[in-house]
């Protein structure tokens, strides 16, 4: 567990009793004549109860000077029940001490408090678990307690919490960690009306890498020592903790290496950061190759062209003195603003703005004939290509055979241009697109009907304005490498790296055979030389805890997404059809074609062999090549092959709300209990599916199971697995000897529901 606070919890316990902790902020209401249940999301409209509460606004603000981390947490809370609410907050501690400078603020008065250390503390979780039979506390036994006297809520009254500390962060593996517990905020039956998070880096080393596998974070960087990282949502269920790493160095870019491998037996798994330096606004820059493909056929017409030529002007307005540049206008035919690339200059500039101008929809759509006419235009591969492919149909007019236009669009691409293709709408053909996008060194964007095509160009084209190394190439070297151990380093993703960008950061997984010491090696091209940089790394030969277990579900998905690939672009494959299940169901990721899996009513064992046949079945899809199920289809798997985060820990909608929020939550979109029905290009929820750390667990009724444990019949096979009745004195002596996560799956059981569950070696039926 990180060196941080491992809940900022603020339980707030009413009546004569304590309660529960909270990381931002738990109203758990005590009947002095019955034990009550923690707050559950609910979607009916309803009266409100006696005693209840929401979290109007939970503002964090951190300072990271290095390795110490000061914070300021303020939440306020509105009593949204009729009658006054006596009420304590309490948090655990981290697990590993690091805390000091620990303050708390009601309404801007400090309050009075106490510390109880971490077996006092765990004989208040307990009694609380006995009290209220309700596990959710037990993902905190092992940590100390802070809690404050009682005061008065009176109701509709909103109070303001803030909590300030600072605590030192923990370095590993070349990162330093924060952690902040947010999940706990699921606890509660209405969304977090806005979650705000404001963290300043500092470093007097310049700072390399900046990465959060757990949520989409924006990024400013002002200067070499300092970055700014932001998270805003509104109506939300934290489902997930929050989690941020940093590192610094010297030289050109940055790199670090997690490993993880929780079977010695078996490959390990790996996470690469790196990050070129950072460069001053006024910084020489490498000079670029720009040639801008537009569809202007008919079905281009109103808003679409509209907003394709401020796309147009956007790319324009933000070359820099010296790029070479065109634009290429096609539809029956195929007109360019110049016969030749232009130099961009003020004059170049202006002459192109007014060509845009001048385009207009109408007119088939010939794709061949547009992309021959661009890439012809590239003699020269000695400073980076780019051809900003955008059409919102078919090939229509000339050569209309999909294989035969990426054939000749790959063969005429004799400099590597990147082709970034931009598919509008679901009338696109999308397999076309990802198709010469993949054989060309780049990548697909795909704009829905209803969103802005100058929103996606001018995202991607500020992404690649600025190319810092190319032709990328990225290799391990170890100082023994026998044969017969095979590749040390193997299923990487991404498979090609191609060019790094200014301001980018390259997530790339992989799996590892050989552990220790390893040097990494990143050679490319640079200003057109070819440079290489060394870095050493770390590959652990065992992990001893779970810290960097995220690295192995973020390999599975990036893994998903690229057999969807294969399987989109070269054909079905029944291996890998069979890889596609297995990673689905162990590490809980559904897909369109694996959906099924979290089917409450389907079958108890989640047979491999049945699975696989209904995925199969289910894979004949990607044979439609246009429409909104193509579309949605290419989306998603576009989603899984560059995915960063191990899954959205935010939960937005109604539908999520009914989502179990015992501890660990789980994560609700890719990677987490949501998929995408590729029919209406929309994301459902999965209630059969739970994700906690790194297990999960499937619904069959009311027993929920892990896949190891989805086999077993509970009569045949009740000589291997151990009863434990739940909040018995076995139950919590099984609560002791478990870890963290462990006891998470425990707190994710509801009432009424049962658990199978495998813990270190012991099945375990928890009634």
């Amino acid at each position: 567990m990180s060196k941080c606070l491992n809940a900022i919890a603020l339980a707030l316990v009413l009546g004569f009793c304590a309660t529960t902790a909270q990381a931002q902020g738990l109203l758990v209401v005590v009947d002095p004549n019955q034990p009550v249940q923690l707050p559950r999301p609910v979607l009916q409209q309803q009266p409100p109860p006696p005693t209840a509460y929401k979290i109007k606004e939970l503002a964090v603000q951190a300072k990271l000077v290095d390795q110490v981390a000061r914070v300021q947490v303020s939440q306020s809370f509105v009593n949204t029940g009729s009658r006054q609410l006596e009420v304590s907050f309490m948090f655990p501690l981290p697990y590993d001490g690091a805390i000091d400078r620990l303050t708390l603020m009601v309404d801007g008065k400090e309050f009075p408090a106490k510390l109880l250390p971490a077996q006092q503390a765990r004989r208040v979780y307990e009694s609380i678990v006995r009290k209220n039979k309700d596990p959710a506390l037990l993902e905190w036994m092992g940590t100390g307690m802070f809690q404050t006297s009682v005061f008065p809520v009176p109701p509709r009254a909103e109070r303001k919490v803030t909590l300030n500390y600072s605590q030192l962060l923990r370095t590993d593996h070349g990162l330093t960690d924060f952690l902040f517990p947010l999940s706990t905020a699921k606890y509660t039956s209405h969304p977090v009306e806005k979650v705000d998070f404001q963290i300043a880096i500092e470093s007097g080393i310049e700072i390399k890498n900046v990465y959060s596998p757990t949520h989409s974070i924006n990024i400013q960087r002002s200067d070499a020592h300092h970055a700014a990282v932001s998270l805003t949502a509104k109506n939300v269920f934290p489902t997930g903790d929050f989690r941020l790493f940093f590192d610094v160095g010297k030289g050109k870019f940055g790199t670090s290496v997690v490993s993880y491998r929780p079977d010695a037996g078996d490959d390990g798994y790996l996470l690469l950061l790196a990050s070129p330096q950072f460069q001053a606004a006024d910084a020489e820059r490498p000079k670029k190759t720009v040639v801008f493909l537009v569809d202007r056929s008919g079905s281009m017409e109103g808003e679409k062209i509209e907003q394709a030529r401020a796309a147009l002007k956007y790319v324009l307005e933000n070359l820099r003195d010296g790029d070479l540049f065109n634009i290429v206008a096609y539809d029956t035919v195929v007109e360019s603003f110049r016969p030749e690339l232009q130099k961009y200059n003020d004059q170049t500039r202006k002459e192109a703005l007014g060509f845009v101008e001048g385009i207009y929809a109408g007119g088939g759509t010939n794709i061949d004939g547009a992309l021959s006419v661009a890439l012809s235009q590239l003699p020269d591969r000695r400073q980076p290509n780019y051809v900003i492919f955008l059409t919102d149909g078919q090939p229509t007019i000339g050569e209309t055979n999909e294989s035969k236009i990426v054939a000749s669009a790959t063969k005429r691409n004799q400099v590597r241009a990147r082709i970034v293709s931009f598919g509008v709408g679901y009338d696109v053909n999308s397999r076309l697109l990802d198709r010469i996008s993949r054989e060309n060194h780049g990548q697909t964007e795909y704009v829905r009907p209803n969103e802005d095509i100058e929103v996606y160009v001018s995202r991607l084209y500020s992404k690649i304005s600025s190319p810092v190394m190319t032709d990328v190439a990225l290799k391990f070297d170890f100082d023994e490498i026998r044969a017969e151990e095979g590749d040390p380093i193997n299923r990487v993703f991404p498979k090609q790296i191609n060019d790094m960008f200014e301001g980018e950061q390259l997530v790339l997984l992989g799996r590892y055979r050989k552990t220790g010491l390893a040097k990494i090696t990143i050679t490319g091209t640079v200003s057109g030389k070819e440079q290489t940089f060394d870095f050493p790394a770390k590959l652990v030969k065992q992990s001893n805890d779970e810290s960097y277990a995220f690295v192995e579900k973020l390999w599975a998905m990036r893994r998903i997404g690229e057999i969807i690939d294969q399987l989109d672009l070269v054909g079905k494959n029944d291996e890998l059809v069979k890889e596609l299940v297995v990673l689905s169901t162990r590490h809980g990721i559904l897909t369109p074609y694996t959906s099924f899996l979290a089917d409450e009513n389907a079958r108890a064992d989640l047979a491999l062999s049945t699975s696989t046949r209904r995925t199969s079945r289910l894979l004949d899809r990607l044979g439609e090549a246009e429409g909104q199920a193509a579309f949605a289809q290419r989306f998603e798997k576009k989603a899984f092959q560059e995915a960063r985060q191990t899954a959205d820990f935010f939960a937005f909608d109604s539908a999520a709300a009914e989502a179990p929020v015992g501890g660990g939550g789980g994560g609700f979109g890719l990677g987490g209990a949501k998929f995408r029905d590729i029919d209406t290009d929309e994301e459902v929820y999965a209630k059969g599916l739970r994700n906690i750390g790194n297990y999960s667990l499937y619904s069959r009724g009311k027993l929920w199971c892990m896949p190891n444990t989805a086999k077993l019949d509970l009569k045949k096979d009740l000589d291997k697995i151990k009863v434990i009745k739940r909040f018995s004195d076995e139950y919590f002596k099984l609560v002791q000897e478990n870890n963290v996560v462990e006891n998470q799956l425990l707190s994710s059981q509801r009432e009424g529901e049962e658990l199978l569950v495998e813990l270190r070696g012991q099945n375990y039926w928890v009634k």
